[in-house]
């Protein structure tokens, strides 16, 4: 009998899991829309899932850029580009229950700057950012400009993830000599693009993989597909890595990669549609210049 209230509990959960299947599915028309059913996070509440994973929120500051306009470009861009194509994208990890999502998305886009900029690419530790980033709260969130500002401020050097493995908990910082491996960097820009999305296009492909907060309260049920509906501009909550895009079909989408393991989604990405600032993929964009 010690059993029947927490399989009560279970018998809920699945319901409800179903129940939003059924509503979020309802708003595919074609067999390119987003769909959603059983994956890892199904057994969850909302409520768990949000507090668990959804840990990332803006912090303005004063390199913090908001674009109106779209500039004139001299060349066409291209259709379709995804960083993954020149082998200068990480795979993706599992922050599993520490909401380090903040931490993983700055990591990624500095493993492929620093690879971008004629370097090989190195697995860096997120866990360096968990412990050491003050201007954050480790696994119970963080900001992708607060950990960019510590990193440029402090010029701490970012160590191979071998170095400094990951732990899904906040520890104790720990300090390298000056004189070891470590990528550093020379400053980072943050903007606002939610009413100039192509700019990203521009960014992406002239500097790198983009670290942007997105509203996911949506995706704890994304299987598949290109998201269009159930998440909105200025519900800002958690942070992903945008490596490309794909406008060579109707709807065209970013390319995402997340840090929710490659069991969920495609492979551990999302497809979100371009254009239409879509779960406000381009309120708050950040990258590293190394």
């Amino acid at each position: 009998m010690a059993g029947a209230p927490r399989d009560r509990v279970a018998a809920l959960r699945e319901k409800e899991s179903l129940q939003r299947h059924k509503y979020l599915n309802s708003f595919a028309y074609d067999s390119r829309d987003a769909y959603y059913g059983i994956n890892q996070f199904s057994d969850l509440s909302v409520e768990e899932f949000y507090s668990t994973y959804l840990k990332s929120y803006l912090t303005m500051s004063q390199d913090y850029s908001i674009l109106n306009e779209t500039s004139v470009r001299k060349d066409p861009l291209p259709l379709r580009f995804d960083w993954r194509d020149k082998n200068l994208v990480t795979q993706v990890k599992n922050q599993m229950d520490c909401g380090a999502c903040w931490a993983f998305s700055i990591v990624g886009s500095v493993e492929s700057v620093y690879a971008i900029n004629g370097h090989p690419l190195e697995d860096l530790s997120v866990q360096q950012v968990i412990d050491c980033s003050y201007l954050d709260r480790g696994c119970n969130g963080g900001s992708t400009s607060s950990a960019l500002k510590w990193l440029y401020q402090s010029q701490t050097k970012l160590v191979r993830s071998s170095e400094y493995s990951y732990k899904a908990k906040t520890g104790l910082c720990h300090y390298f000599p000056r004189t070891e491996f470590g990528v550093s960097i020379k400053r980072y820009d943050a903007y606002d693009f939610s009413n100039a999305e192509d700019e990203i296009m521009d960014m992406l492909i002239s500097v790198g993989p983009l670290a942007v907060i997105v509203d996911a309260i949506s995706w704890q049920d994304y299987l598949g597909g290109i998201i269009q509906h159930h998440c909105s501009s200025g519900h800002s909550n958690h942070a992903v890595l945008v490596v490309g895009f794909d406008k060579t079909g109707d709807p065209p989408y970013w390319i995402v990669k997340n840090s929710w393991g490659t069991s969920w989604g495609i492979d551990g990405y999302v497809h979100i549609k371009m254009g239409e600032n879509v779960c406000g993929i381009a309120d708050f964009v950040t990258v590293p210049v190394i």
